[in-house]
């Protein structure tokens, strides 16, 4: 059996079809009336999206101003590329004065008793022309300036310098230059206008350490010369720096370099005096290689001298 509700819609059906014109059914639903307290919930809008713009370019038209952020990000820009070049003149610089006080640390090594005041003169010399000519450019580009910032760029000259100048000072009179007075050196060529380029600390701490090493290949050249007691003295000296910068270096904060440093040192000061020890022990049979103008004597090997 057919149910009524088939029935109805094949009728409707057939009406339809029967009908010159279509028939447009309506159906409208009254909205629900909101009953009290309860929220009324809206429906979104069942409006389309809106119609989207075609972008054009304007060839002919003038750019528009460059905004706040633009302008800011320019100026930073500006000062990276400043900082850049300055820093490449400052390896450029700190590497000339590198080689430059190498070559007024030869100069010293070939001292002896006979010409000692005629080398430490052309070394002053070549030491002055290092500071006018180079150590000038580095003063010129850092004064003035925050020069922290590009430590690294010429710090490596600068210990250089130092080890040249405080091994000079030492060779003329046996003692160590000064922070103090290799700062005063440089307040000749800065500008007085503004801040003066001042050598830091720990650059000198590690100048004075590599200081060791030339100290060393000096005290076995001055004991291959006869020159024993000099030797000893040198010994003493080093020994008191080590001592020194053992109790400075736990303080400081940044110490990997000066760890490394303080290895090397300790051998060079184990090498002078396992020499001066060597000389001093048996001095009897190194007299004639020594300086001295006396015959050797073989007595104390229990036989007799041979022409």
């Amino acid at each position: 059996m057919v149910p009524l509700r088939l029935r109805a819609c094949h009728r409707l059906l057939r009406l339809r079809s029967s009908l010159p014109l279509p028939i447009t059914i309506t159906i409208t639903m009254a909205a629900p009336q909101p009953q009290p307290g309860c929220k009324t919930i809206s429906s979104p809008s069942t409006a389309g999206p809106p119609p989207k713009r075609f972008r054009t370019m304007a060839t002919d038209a003038a750019p528009p101003p460059a905004s706040a952020m633009k302008a800011e990000f320019a100026r930073h820009t500006d000062y990276l590329n400043a900082l850049n070049d300055k820093r490449e003149r400052l390896v450029k610089a700190s590497r000339d004065v590198t080689m430059n006080s190498k070559k007024v640390i030869f100069q010293v090594h070939r001292i002896s008793r006979n010409n000692k005041e005629e080398v430490l003169s052309k070394a002053e010399n070549d030491l002055a022309a290092v500071v006018n000519q180079h150590i000038g450019k580095l003063v010129k580009e850092l004064q003035g300036t925050d020069f922290w910032k590009l430590r690294r760029a010429y710090t490596f000259g600068v210990q250089e310098y130092i080890e040249a100048a405080t091994f000079c000072r030492f060779c003329k009179t046996g003692t160590l230059l000064s922070l103090d007075e290799i700062n005063d050196s440089l307040l000749a060529l800065s500008d007085k206008s503004v801040e003066p380029l001042q050598i830091n600390v720990l650059d000198y701490i590690l100048g004075v350490a590599d200081l060791s090493g030339e100290l060393m290949r000096l005290a076995i050249g001055r004991i291959s010369d006869g020159e024993v007691e000099y030797a000893k003295d040198i010994c003493s000296s080093v020994r008191d720096i080590y001592r020194e910068l053992t109790l400075l270096v736990p303080l400081m904060d940044d110490n990997n370099e000066m760890k490394k440093k303080m290895e090397v040192m300790l051998q060079s000061v184990v090498k002078i005096e396992n020499a001066c020890f060597g000389v001093h022990v048996r001095g009897s049979e190194y007299i004639p290689m020594l300086g001295s103008s006396a015959e050797p004597d073989y007595a104390f090997f229990g036989g007799a001298d041979y022409d």
